[in-house]
Order: C-alpha cells, then sequence, then structure tokens
C-alpha cells in the first residue's frame, strides 16, 4: 500500500479533484461538514440522507455514485458522531477501519481522505497519520507465513492520499515516513513473534539480526556459550541447560547520533519457546509460548523503523535469547546460581526464567556507560490480571532522573496509541525476594508478582537510569485473533523520535 499527499489550498475546487474514492465525513442527524457542503451544490447528498441511507452509528458509511459536477468517480460518507464534540481516540480507530472495510468491496484503485482531523481529541496531525498508517497496514497484516496456501488480500486500493493543505503539507509528508517505518518494523515483530518456535529459534534471531545489521549497515556482536561462561553469566546459562538450543546474546549497534554520545540502551526478553522448565505450565495454551520473544523481536523491530528514518542518536539493542526446557541437565527449584553481577540467585522457580537471562545481560550493558536502559520482557502473567491487554506494564525508580524518563515513555505511550501504564518500584517489595540460603530469590510470595519481578530486575541497574516494560498483556492476542501484535515498537520507536535532534515531531 502507497501513501500521498495532495495540497489542497483555499482556491481549490473539491468539485474537480480526480480520484476513484473521496472520503468525507458527515456528523448525527445528517449535520454535513465543511467539505460536504462544498460538493453537495444541487443538495444530491443532502436527499439521500434525509432518505435514511446512511445509519445514525458512529463509522456507518455510505458509498455514492454519480454525483452531479464532480470529477470523484465515487463518494465515501462516513458518520463522525456528534458535531458539538471531539471525535475520541478510539472512535477515531472505529471510523479508520469501517473506511478499510468499504475498501475490500469496491474496485477503486485509489482513495482520496478529505476528514476532519482537527475534530479528533487530543489533535496532532503527524500522530493522526501515522496512527492511520497503522490501523490499515494492521487490517492488510496476514500470519500466513507458514502456510501452504496464502489467502489473497481482497483489495484494489493500491495508494491512499490525504488531503492537506501548505501549512500541514510538510508535516504531512514526514508523518507518512514515520508511519510506513513503524509500520514494517511492527509487521517484522509481528511476522518473528508468530513464527513456530522449531524456525524461531536463538540461532534464527541471530540470523535475522545479522541480515538487519547488513542492511542498515550497524555494527553486529554475538556472544555465544563458551563466551558466556568466560563472563561468569551463570544466571542466563542456568535457563539454557535443558535445551539442545544454543543461546545467544546478540548485540546491535546504531550509531548514528554524536561522537562518543551516551548510547540510549534497549535489552529485550527473547525465550523462544518456555516450557516452564522442572515448574513446567499446564499444557492449555503452552503453544503460545513461542510468544515469550516477544521483547526482543520488538526490538529488532524498532531498529528497522528507526533505521528507515535515520534518527541521529546513538542506539544498542541487547537481545537476550534462549529456550526454556526440559530434561536431565535443566536447572532445578532451590539450586543456587551465581550472575555475572556477583550476586548469588535461589532459582524457586524456573518458570520465572525471564528475569533470570534478563539479568545478566543487564549487568553486561553497564559497559556501553548509556544514557538510559529500557528493558522489554513478557516476564509476568501478573501484569496481565493488573492491566489487562491495554497497557504495558512501566517500572521504574523513583527519583528525578527515572521519573524523567518515565514521563517521556509515557508520553510516548500517549502520543502513539501504544499506552503504558506506571507501576511502583519500592523496598518494601525486595524484603519479599529474601531468601535464607542466597543474596536473592528469583521469585517472592504469591502478591505483587509483576512487582517483585521489576524489583528483582532493579537490583542488577544500579549504576544507570533504567526502565522495564512487562509486555505480556499486549504482546499477542489469544483466542480467535490469536497473533502477535506488534507492540510495543510504536510506543519505543516515538520515545527514540522524540529524543531525535533530526526529528520535528513534537
Amino acid at each position: 500500500m502507497d501513501f500521498d499527499i495532495k495540497l489542497i489550498s483555499s482556491t481549490t475546487s473539491i468539485m474537480s479533484l480526480k480520484t476513484d474514492c473521496l472520503v468525507v465525513g458527515i456528523f448525527k442527524k445528517n449535520k454535513l461538514s465543511s467539505i460536504v457542503k462544498d460538493i453537495d451544490k444541487y443538495g444530491e447528498i443532502t436527499n439521500i440522507l434525509k432518505s435514511g441511507d446512511l445509519n445514525e452509528k458512529l463509522g456507518s458509511t455510505l458509498l455514492l455514485r454519480n454525483i452531479q459536477k464532480i470529477n470523484a468517480k465515487r463518494i465515501l460518507l462516513v458518520n463522525l458522531g456528534d458535531k458539538k464534540k471531539k471525535i475520541k481516540e478510539s472512535n477515531f480507530i472505529k471510523i479508520i477501519q469501517s473506511i478499510m472495510n468499504v475498501f475490500c468491496n469496491i474496485g477503486a484503485s485509489n482513495l482520496l481522505l478529505m476528514l476532519p482531523f482537527n475534530k479528533i481529541e487530543k489533535y496532532n496531525l503527524s500522530c493522526l497519520i501515522i496512527r492511520t498508517i497503522i490501523i490499515i497496514s494492521d487490517n492488510l497484516y496476514r500470519s500466513d507465513a507458514q502456510k501452504s496456501k496464502k489467502k489473497p488480500i481482497k483489495i484494489n486500493i493500491k495508494k491512499i492520499i490525504f488531503a492537506l493543505d501548505e501549512k500541514n503539507y510538510i508535516d504531512g509528508k514526514n508523518a507518512i515516513i514515520y508511519g510506513c517505518a513503524i509500520s514494517k518494523g511492527i509487521e517484522l515483530t509481528k511476522n518473528l513473534g508468530n513464527l513456530s518456535a522449531n524456525i524461531c529459534t536463538p540461532t534464527y534471531l541471530e540470523n535475522i539480526s545479522k541480515k538487519l545489521s547488513f542492511d542498515y549497515k550497524m555494527d553486529i556482536e554475538i556472544i555465544n556459550r563458551e563466551q558466556m561462561q568466560r563472563l561468569k553469566m551463570g544466571s542466563l546459562l542456568s535457563v539454557t541447560h535443558g535445551s539442545s538450543e544454543p543461546p545467544k546474546l546478540i548485540i546491535i549497534k546504531y550509531m548514528n547520533g554524536k561522537f562518543k554520545e551516551a548510547p540510549i540502551v534497549l535489552v529485550g526478553k527473547g525465550v523462544t519457546f518456555d516450557t516452564g522448565g522442572i515448574s513446567i505450565k499446564p499444557s492449555y495454551s503452552m503453544d503460545e509460548m513461542k510468544y515469550d520473544m516477544c521483547g526482543a523481536a520488538s526490538i529488532l523491530g524498532t531498529l528497522y523503523a528507526i533505521s528507515e528514518m535515520n534518527l541521529e542518536l546513538n542506539i544498542i539493542g541487547v537481545i537476550v535469547a534462549s529456550e526454556n526446557m526440559l530434561s536431565g541437565n535443566s536447572t532445578k527449584p532451590g539450586d543456587i546460581v551465581v550472575s555475572m553481577s556477583g550476586k548469588t540467585i535461589e532459582v524457586l522457580d524456573t518458570d520465572a526464567e525471564g528475569r533470570l537471562i534478563l539479568c545478566d545481560a543487564l549487568t553486561y550493558v553497564e559497559r556501553f556507560k548509556p544514557s538510559v536502559v529500557i528493558d522489554i520482557a513478557t516476564l509476568t502473567g501478573a501484569c496481565v490480571v493488573a492491566l489487562g491487554h491495554h497497557n504495558s506494564g512501566l517500572f521504574s525508580r523513583n527519583d528525578e532522573k527515572h521519573t524523567k524518563l518515565v514521563l517521556d515513555l509515557l508520553r510516548a505511550g500517549k502520543m502513539s496509541g501504544d499506552t503504558a501504564w506506571n507501576m511502583p518500584i519500592e523496598d518494601r517489595y525486595q524484603k519479599q525476594l529474601k531468601s535464607n540460603f542466597a543474596d536473592i530469590s528469583n521469585i517472592g510470595n504469591s502478591s505483587a508478582d509483576s512487582i517483585t519481578a521489576a524489583c528483582f530486575l532493579e537490583n542488577f541497574t544500579k549504576k544507570y537510569v533504567w526502565a522495564h516494560l512487562d509486555i505480556a498483556g499486549v504482546a499477542w492476542k489469544s483466542g480467535d485473533k490469536k497473533g502477535a501484535t506488534g507492540r510495543p515498537v510504536t510506543l519505543l520507536t516515538y520515545y527514540l523520535m522524540l529524543k531525535s535532534p533530526n526529528i520535528n515531531f513534537k
């Protein structure tokens, strides 16, 4: 799908615009938008609306043909709701999806969007264009890479054009670039997440990382099992004992900022399949544990997006990839392991493996002297209980530098629609991780599990500014719509865009 901008000036005649389909809005009780008034010179649209052909429900559509003196071959009317009220973000998504539903049933090859974007709540034109592109791309996505027969996408539309005035033209052009880059990053993340675990192994993630690095001229380093042993990554290695698949620590360096400027480091959990180990998971829905690498996948998607945008930042992506399987060599509940930091950890639950691999990666990244570190992980089911499938859980310390990082991430989430919710980290929760036999245990008691998981990680992040994103509730969907979502690629990319000096995006 291609996207473009049509420049509309004060002297442009809407009647003369040539397009296969012109999309315009009307409001509740058949109140016309200013654009519709301009094209309804002969009252045809007013008469059609009076006949009751357009449903009063928000997002309802009515396709018209052969309207007098109009060059557009078709006009698509979309109900935008109450004219006196701003359009809520959730309703805006419904409107775009309703338009998408019409795409599939018409022969038009191009479409001109002339919607009143300024009527949308918390109006930001660039964000709305990006969001529109992401919604459309998401609707066109198919998770059929491993099917013998691919289901064809029944749509004739090849190009979607946004009608903008001269004031917004440049911002619109840039927003299309950003939207397409983020959409492709999301697609990469979803593709990786949806692959079966016998294909998407740690070695497969290594190969994808190498290809991405080659395509965009990024430096890459792969740390294998033997190197992990020399680095004394005992916590990470303890998770890998039960698997024949070799673990990988993948470091990708996107260094496009100022020389010696401290990098932003993204650390992603890449457990390509999680049985739970000896603390084995129930069989129901265990297939979905192929999604336990979505934190890693989101880093690759984000690196793709920022490379397409050429952000002027130094960013290091660190992917810690392994399986958590059972065998005679598997780590047992009660085993004590030594982390790279030197801290000893009592492994009370082998299904709390994400924090065990992340803690050594978080220690490793100290060498980069980062400005901030953000880890992304499908870490706890407790986060799903707490926040459902709407918000990522955001955890960080409570001081000036960490509060700024939290606020920046929350802002990026609100702007992008890929939202997070700030959760607490306090010393009171650290007491739940006390062990009688080691420096720390890898789980607390049954309460506040998502918080104690974040508190565990916090013990390994004392030397830099850090935040943790628990994406267990947002990384994939279950049921009939099972599949990876691509989150939080949009949140992370927005966060980085807002930091980049060459992106005029506020």
